[in-house]
């Protein structure tokens, strides 16, 4: 009997109450027809009704790839537990993601958990475990003390708990059934034998077919296409039939967000490490040359989404590349690519010119072994108790994404990020930095609006080394606070930096060293 059929008889089959798992980081590896099927068949027929979702990773851009937007739908979601959420505007509309709107409007019950944590909960689902147990995170907004990862008002089961064993405390996320999950590869035989050769990630595909298989549930596989059984390698198929009940053919997916298809994600093409693309100078340029100058050849270097993301294309325009410059740099993201450059903004998670990939399960085991010594992470607010969020500030609600697993295990850490934001103008040249417009809300404040990460705590008891690197200065994170190191030429300490702070560093470097005026020239 043949598994292969369409997008609409494959959703037919799920129930009312069911859990709906599915994969996709942004655009990449998203089950689009699936999900857009999905919630046709609800504005069609009302049906299926009050719906559990749980996304690994944020699906889909909301933009032309609408992933989880498509079924973030009153009355067909009822409960969505995701690692992180989308949060970007629509450049056509101005809108926010119509998830955003459900959480901000609390009309489903909204969960938010690390990735590191989805990712290794698949796996104890599909042993059939108790549930996944964790020191990463004691003390962050996933803590049942904070608040245990609930987003909404309506989400009021404790989905995390707090255990102590052997005078240690750890986050203990109980397993649950998952009846159906959504996956996306490349190609697929009769048997339902999945390869990815077209995708850059694997992400948690097989983790959440196992996981799937292990609570009965039923798998769907979308497919660019259809290939003869045995007309493949072993080696490339990553996902057995056996795990595969169901198969969609959707020819011609977009790859990611304003990408159709593009063999350099694929390790496919060799890279001279030359780039005549330049960013535009302004704040965020500043930022990352300067962050940059803390990156160190042969060191494991993880990079994640934003701000800190765009380090390695400074460094690529700036010629640290070329004459195969870039095979001294050892570079990754939470998603599983190693080698190759970290790309920046919707293309962020599968690296150009890529050397080695691994799923999302394993490589949050290399993230939480301690195999990446470095990290460069955005911020949004620092505060005076020393933690740092990125997870939830005014009308956003991102979540954390990879970020404390991997800001938990590196042993260096350089947070980047302009000072102030909303508004923000900035003249950038001749060696200095000009404030034209100072930004409307402040980033280091009394209090942060969520713990995304207890950063001096760990700095000081588990002797993390850390930086927070601005466009127009430079702090060091030591026991006892911050300490001001660098500021920008043009900048006045005082007036523009610690008089614009609700927590002022706890000393100031004198004589304060300027940030080199090279950071300052196109």
């Amino acid at each position: 009997m043949s598994k292969v059929c369409t997008a609409q008889e494959a959703v037919a089959l799920i129930q009312p109450g069911q859990t709906v798992a599915s994969v996709g980081v942004i655009g990449w590896l998203t089950p689009d027809a699936l999900l857009g099927a999905l919630a046709q068949r609800f504005r069609d027929t009302g049906s299926p009704r009050d719906l559990t979702f749980f996304f690994p990773v944020s699906v889909g851009d909301a933009l032309g790839i609408k992933g989880m937007d498509h079924v973030a739908i009153e009355g067909l979601m009822k409960r969505v537990v995701s690692g992180n959420y989308l949060n970007a505007l629509d450049p056509a509309t101005g809108k926010r993601p119509e998830m955003m709107r459900l959480i901000r409007e609390n009309r489903v019950e909204a969960y938010c958990w690390p990735i590191g944590a989805t990712m290794h909960w698949l796996r104890e689902v599909a042993r059939r475990g108790p549930g996944y147990l964790t020191p990463i995170g004691i003390g962050s907004y996933i803590d049942p003390r904070q608040q245990g990862g609930k987003y909404t008002e309506r989400a009021r089961e404790d989905l995390v708990r707090l255990h102590s064993i052997d005078g240690r405390e750890y986050l203990h996320y109980p397993t649950w059934p998952l009846n159906v999950g959504f996956i996306r590869a490349t190609s697929a035989d009769e048997h339902g034998n999945l390869s990815f050769e077209d995708e850059p990630i694997t992400s948690s595909a097989l983790a959440l077919a196992l996981a799937v298989k292990a609570s009965g549930g039923t798998v769907i596989a979308q497919v660019r296409k259809l290939v003869p059984r045995r007309s493949r390698s072993v080696h490339e198929v990553r996902v057995p039939g056996e795990l595969v009940d169901h198969v969609v053919v959707a020819p011609e997916p977009m790859m990611t967000t304003g990408i159709r298809y593009d063999d350099r994600y694929l390790g496919r093409q060799i890279f001279d490490g030359r780039t005549t693309e330049r960013l535009p100078q302004g704040a965020d340029k500043v930022i990352a040359r300067r962050a940059a100058a803390e990156v160190r050849p042969g060191v494991v270097t993880i990079f994640g989404f934003g701000a800190s993301s765009d380090v390695p294309t400074v460094m690529m325009e700036d010629g640290a590349f070329a004459d195969d410059g870039l095979l001294r740099y050892n570079f990754t993201t939470e998603h599983g690519p190693f080698g190759g450059v970290v790309m920046s903004g919707w293309q962020f998670s599968a690296n150009m010119y890529p050397e080695a990939l691994i799923d999302g399960p394993s490589q949050f085991d290399f993230i939480d072994g301690g195999n990446c010594e470095a990290a460069a992470l955005a911020f949004a607010q620092f505060d005076r108790a020393g933690s740092v969020n990125v997870s939830r500030f005014g009308a956003a609600n991102p979540g954390p994404g990879g970020f404390i697993d991997i800001a938990y295990n590196a042993r260096e850490l350089v947070f980047t990020g302009t000072f102030t934001t909303a508004g923000l103008g900035v003249d950038v040249g001749d060696g200095r930095l000009t404030i034209q417009r100072e930004g409307k809300v402040r980033k280091f404040v009394e209090r942060v609006d969520e713990i995304t990460y207890p950063l001096l705590r760990n700095v000081a008891e588990r002797g993390q080394k850390a930086k927070i690197v601005t466009e127009r200065a430079v702090f060091a994170v030591e026991p006892d606070g911050l300490v001001l190191t660098e500021v920008a030429p043009g900048i006045d300490a005082k007036t523009q930096v610690i008089d614009l702070m609700d927590c002022p560093p706890h000393r100031v470097l004198d004589p304060l060293p300027r940030m080199a005026d090279r950071l300052f020239r196109d």
